[in-house]
């Protein structure tokens, strides 16, 4: 087959040098604001969250819908991250249930939260604490400060109820026998 090497066959086509418009993102960027800002200022009014960092032990007040009753639960841990700004702002707490760790994302606005109570403030230097989950025990604890509202009641006391007397009174018992073994031990060193 014989290919045509003629280039005459093919018309030229002027390109035209009208450009379309555009519409303009500052119109659809406006509205958006003033949609978030209207968000934020009816969220706002409905509750006021308590100012908390990374690296603060809280609980987190979670209302949980079974069937047709509605309940408060309890979500108790150290917060990991605190992010974004606005009406987008959310934060993640960490927790460890009967030896596994347990992280739950919260949206600050979210209705779901009952309300937010600080337990202690951390002492941390970080904005992530990612490296917590890498670790077990003693280890994973955060150095803090023990932290008093005025006189609230609330998620530092459920943590503290949250052994009964008989527990407590067998875990001092526990540890006056493991002082008592401790100095027999050094007693008997001695000698």
């Amino acid at each position: 087959m014989a290919k045509s090497t003629s280039k005459a066959a093919k018309p030229e086509v002027k390109k035209s040098t009208v450009k379309a418009k555009k519409p303009k993102a500052v119109a659809s960027g406006a509205s958006t604001d003033l949609i978030r800002r209207i968000t934020l200022e009816r969220n706002k009014s409905k509750k006021a969250l308590p100012e908390f960092q990374t690296g603060d032990t809280v609980g987190v007040y979670v209302k949980v819908k079974e069937g047709e009753k509605e309940r408060v639960q309890l979500f108790a841990g150290v917060v990991l991250k605190v992010q974004g700004k606005g009406a987008g702002r959310s934060f993640t707490v960490r927790k460890i249930a009967s030896g596994v760790g347990v992280e739950r994302t919260f949206p600050m606005l979210s209705p779901i939260i009952d309300r937010v109570e600080i337990v202690a403030r951390g002492k941390v230097r970080r904005s992530r604490l990612f490296y917590l989950r890498g670790l077990k025990g003693r280890s994973a604890r955060l150095d803090s400060e023990a932290y008093f509202d005025d006189g609230a009641v609330g998620a530092a006391d459920e943590v503290a109820e949250a052994q009964t007397p008989e527990q407590i009174a067998a875990a001092e018992e526990a540890r006056k026998a493991k002082k008592a073994a401790k100095a027999a031990r050094q007693a008997k060193a001695k000698k």
